[in-house]
This record gives C-alpha cells, structure tokens and sequence, in this order.
C-alpha cells in the first residue's frame, strides 16, 4: 500500500496512538496517592465565602447614561446603560420609545426573555395610568432592565454606541448578571431625567 490513502491511514493511527498514550498517563497520575505531590501553598485553608452586598435601591441616571446599584446613600456598583430610542423625557404610552421617569419596584425576573436576562420595572405606577387615561393613551408596559438580545439583529458594537430599546434599560450581559444578583425582588428604582 503506497501513496495518499496509507499516509492519510498512518497518521490517523499517530494521532491515535497520541492521545491513548495521554490517557494511559492521566490515568495512571489519578491512580497515585494523594501524598506523592506536594500542596499547593495554603491549600488546607478553609475559603470564607464572601457575602454579596445588599442593594437598598436602584439609581437610574437617564442623562448620563448610568444605573447605580447602591446601599443606604453609598454606590456599591456603577453601570453604562442604553435606553430607549427617544431618552428625553418620561414615557407615556405604548410606542413612544421613552423610558420612564419616577418611582417604580424591580416587580420579577425573567431568565427566559428574549433578552440576556430581564427584570421588570413595575411601569406604569397609578400616576402613569391616570395620565394616559385622562388622555386616552395605552400607557405601555413591560419595562425591563436587561442585557442584549439572544439574537443579535447587528453588529455587537451597535448595542454598545447608542440608546436602542423600546423603552427598558439595557445593560451589557455581564453587568446583567451583576444586577440579576446583586439586586431582590420589590427594590425601589429611582428613574431620574
């Protein structure tokens, strides 16, 4: 057997031979007493798990592009975020694309939005609702803080260079997650011009 089909043939075998000789010696290094090797420096330590900070309240600053995660009057973190497509002012019905402004709770959580996690804002609150009706308005809902679509409709930098939600506040994936725990259901969120 000579040409393409037996050197193909013989370095499959190799490459074979490679990783069940890799296994043989993984094995064979579990298979050793614990004590042959030495430990790492403070290993036998007992590690303290640190407590996550409690977070009192929610600081949304809408102009400068900031949520606050603070305790008592002390920010604990601070974030970049997007919102909607038209930022200036308060949200008043379905479609506006504004964000609300005003006192509101982080009401429930959703791991399975279609979003990277989402918490809603309880938007509208009873002064929402009396000044859509007075003007015959869908006062809108379904306000969240979260992190970027699971499907991104464009390039990743879009999401980070400008506001592009319908309303919510939206956050990098990672400060989602930092949010998602640092933070309990009915926490008051202060939403400010």
């Amino acid at each position: 057997m000579t040409g393409r089909p037996y050197t193909v043939a013989v370095m499959a075998i190799t490459r074979l031979s490679r990783v069940l000789v890799a296994c043989a010696a993984l094995c064979m290094a579990g298979a050793l007493p614990a004590e042959n090797y030495p430990s790492p420096a403070g290993a036998m330590m007992p590690v303290k798990a640190t407590p996550l900070p409690h977070v009192t309240r929610v600081v949304v600053h809408k102009a400068d592009r900031r949520l606050d995660l603070m305790r008592g009057g002390e920010v604990l973190r601070s974030f970049k975020i997007a919102l909607g497509l038209v930022p200036e002012g308060h949200k008043e019905r379905a479609g506006d694309f504004r964000t609300p402004e005003g006192r509101y709770l982080l009401t429930r959580r959703n791991a399975r939005s279609d979003f990277f996690l989402s918490i809603q804002v309880s938007y509208p609150n009873d002064g929402d609702m009396r000044k859509a009706r007075a003007n015959g308005w869908d006062p809108g809902g379904s306000i969240m803080i979260h992190g970027l679509p699971n499907r991104l409709k464009r390039d990743p930098d879009y999401y980070a260079e400008r506001d592009w939600t319908d309303g919510c506040i939206a956050v990098s994936n990672s400060d989602m997650v930092e949010i998602w725990l640092l933070t309990h259901d009915n926490t008051p969120i202060d939403i400010l011009p």
